[in-house]
């Protein structure tokens, strides 16, 4: 990447914008996009990429904005992001929608606070590209990590862009569309942790580790029941996939400041069918402004079966288990329900032996899981863990954002 000119704009309004595509003159100079740094606009010239889309990228700015809170949520395909992100974006208020009057295959959701984008969209060659090059779209060579970090970067500080779309329709690379700077920018996909450069960007990371026999019981069941597919069929697309998925999109776990690990359930001996689970919150010690949830006393092992007058358990039961572990070399504090609910209006007498949830009012937790209800998972520790992430993603985006308010004032004291 070049500089091709830079401009001054001490004459210019402090906010700027350039539209697509660019005008005469600057697609005769090649300028790829601009951005606003300080006093100056600078234009930066991109190579066209191998794909049938070209890598241009816009950003627009505005002096002064505030700086956007980015999460990332890491994942293979069909392992829940979506859902996850459902249930973060209920936290805040609102339904998360696909932007207005755009391209109706967009893979990206907008809420009052929240926005949420698919890092598929940065895929640098389309589904016939990838075939030729004989790679899989989790592959990084298959990926732009430049792009992916400009554009974050950017929203990061406040800048507009003009972000790709992998279209999973047809296959290809359609043309970019608008992202404007949110309060929360959530970024979900295979790679959000790969990047070094844009895992620094983060402010909170998290990675749905779905273990290979319930990821294989969730695949049979959506794409049989759902999709039609044969049984040979799902064991050759995940057996195509594991050698990618264990070098590139698993070592992603060890950076994450949560994880949500789904194993098959201890209560039932041998059962392989993925209906009853275990599931585990690995909560990464000494990161700022996320205090881990404890059950009962904070740091000590725990061993608890609710079941009983206050809590209703079919076969075969709910078993909680919370205490202190290491996890990459890293000190953890390990929140396990291995089970499921019978009644969410139940789960309130769970909530109550919680500590650091992060709500805002009693029962917020069990309000949430209700509220919705038929999300999958919702009768076990998946709804439960991901409803009591996004109240403490909810609670560290306060907390910076307090934080930043201050800093100003503290330095103008000084």
């Amino acid at each position: 990447m070049a500089i091709c000119a830079v401009y001054t704009t001490t004459q210019l309004n402090p906010t700027c914008s350039f539209s697509t595509p660019a005008s005469k003159t600057q697609t005769q100079l090649g300028f790829g996009f601009g951005f606003c740094q300080k006093q100056q606009v600078v234009f930066y010239k991109r190579s066209q990429s191998s794909s049938r889309r070209s890598s241009v990228s816009l950003i627009t700015c505005s002096a002064g904005g505030q700086e956007t809170v980015v999460i990332g949520l890491a994942a293979d395909s069909g392992c829940g992001k979506s859902t996850f992100m459902r249930r973060l974006t209920s936290v805040f208020g609102g339904a998360a929608e696909p932007p207005k009057g755009g391209n109706p295959d967009s893979n990206t959701l907008i809420s009052d606070t929240t926005t949420v984008i698919c890092l598929d969209d940065y895929h640098s060659l389309d589904r016939t590209g990838r075939k030729e090059k004989g790679v899989t779209a989790l592959d990084p060579r298959a990926n732009d990590f430049d792009l992916m970090y400009e554009q974050v970067k950017a929203i990061k500080e406040g800048k507009a862009v003009d972000k790709p779309i992998y279209n999973h329709v047809s296959g290809l690379l359609d043309p970019p569309e608008l992202i404007k700077p949110p309060k929360i920018l959530v970024i979900e996909g295979l790679h959000p942790m790969y990047d070094q450069r844009v895992r620094d960007l983060l402010d909170f990371s998290i990675y749905l580790d779905i273990s290979n026999e319930v990821k294989f019981a969730w695949k049979i069941q959506r794409d049989m029941a759902e999709r039609g597919h044969s049984l040979e069929s799902i064991k050759a697309s995940i057996e195509a996939r594991k050698p990618d998925f264990d070098a590139y999109i698993d070592p992603q776990k060890q950076y994450a400041d949560a994880v949500i690990e789904v194993l098959p359930t201890q209560l039932i001996p041998g059962d392989n069918e993925g209906k009853v689970l275990r599931v585990r919150l690995i909560m990464k010690e000494g990161v700022k402004f996320f205090n881990p949830v404890y059950l009962f006393d904070e740091g000590s092992t725990i061993s608890w079966i609710p079941c009983g007058r206050k809590l209703t358990c079919s076969y075969p039961g709910i078993k909680f288990t919370y205490g202190p572990d290491t996890y990459f070399g890293h000190e953890v504090s390990v929140l396990e329900m291995d089970g499921q609910f019978d009644r969410l209006d139940e789960l309130i007498y769970v909530e109550s032996h919680l500590s650091n949830i992060s709500t805002k009012f009693y029962g917020e937790v069990t309000q949430q899981m209700l509220k919705l209800s038929d999300f999958p998972g919702s009768s076990n520790g998946t709804g439960l863990f991901q409803t009591i992430v996004g109240l403490k993603i909810r609670d560290l985006f306060e907390q910076l954002i307090a934080s930043k308010a201050k800093t100003p004032v503290e330095a103008t004291k000084a």
